[in-house]
């Protein structure tokens, strides 16, 4: 059973047919729902009519689109649990995923927990396909890494470094911003292979900068990262290039021994191993 302590946060706007799907796949893999907050970033497609129907979730709307910090803060803020998961909507998970965090977590003594995924097309059994990833990769993490596209934090860090800065507009490196403050501040973070979902892929993003975003934010938003942490060119060069390499090394480390990789992506009908 799943501990009631969880809370379940995921910010829309518009895309109500992968709202659907996720919220499915919540309901058919976990044998009793937590705490579950939609927060609605003022969505124009019928999101907002779907959400009335619904009983078993917290439903808030919000006047305007808050981009994806300012959605996430939002049902962060109302979350009651002493664990939060930050989740896009354009995802399904799989049997066991949130359970799968949890022992993670308890595992490795983490405070942020991302599980593993795939991106792209969803053109396979995401049960049996989960059941194998999870099964060869159990005890497999790659520590300090996390994904925006789901994570898991616990109280105390929410606590200590507070949400995500919604400075950074629409989207883009709010993410990367918090897990860094996460670590600067001495909590854990990893990616594991007890957990796994699958995520179609920027619908999220491309949903919540609307059709009227002109201003090129991806470009701001990278521009304010590195005012913020007080990085030139060249560090911020260093530090992707050492990034690149860890990855690269642990994907062929994984690939080897199990077969996957905690982080997948269908191109063109390849899988690629990241």
């Amino acid at each position: 059973m799943i501990p009631t302590h969880v809370s379940i946060v995921i910010p829309l706007f518009n895309q109500l047919k992968y709202t659907k799907l996720c919220l499915e796949s919540l309901q058919t893999t976990l044998p009793v729902l937590p705490e579950i907050i939609l927060v609605d970033n003022a969505s124009t497609d019928g999101t907002a009519d779907y959400l009335k129907t619904l009983t078993d979730v917290k439903v808030i709307s919000n006047a305007e689109n808050l981009g994806f910090a300012g959605g996430c803060n939002t049902g962060i803020r109302a979350a009651t649990g002493e664990w939060v998961v930050v989740l896009n909507n354009d995802v399904i998970v799989s049997p066991g995923w949130l359970a799968g965090m949890l022992e993670a977590a308890e595992c490795w003594n983490l405070q942020i927990v991302t599980p593993a995924i795939r991106e792209g097309e969803l053109s396979y059994d995401i049960n049996a396909y989960a059941h194998e990833l999870t099964g060869r990769m159990r005890g497999v993490i790659r520590k300090g890494k996390a994904n925006g596209i789901c994570f898991m934090a616990h109280r105390s860090v929410l606590d200590t470094i507070g949400v995500l800065d919604e400075n950074f507009r629409i989207g883009q490196y709010e993410d990367k911003d918090f897990f860094l403050r996460a670590t600067r501040a001495g909590f854990a973070l990893g990616t594991v292979g007890r957990a796994f979902l699958h995520h179609f892929g920027s619908a999220t993003q491309k949903a919540i900068k609307g059709p009227a975003v002109v201003r090129p934010y991806a470009l701001e938003n990278k521009a304010y990262f590195a005012r913020k942490w007080k990085l030139p060119w060249w560090k911020r060069l260093a530090g992707r290039t050492r990034e690149k390499l860890t990855n690269r090394m642990s994907s062929l480390i994984e690939k080897t021994c199990y077969g996957h990789t905690l982080m997948e992506k269908m191109v063109a009908g390849r899988i690629h191993y990241e």
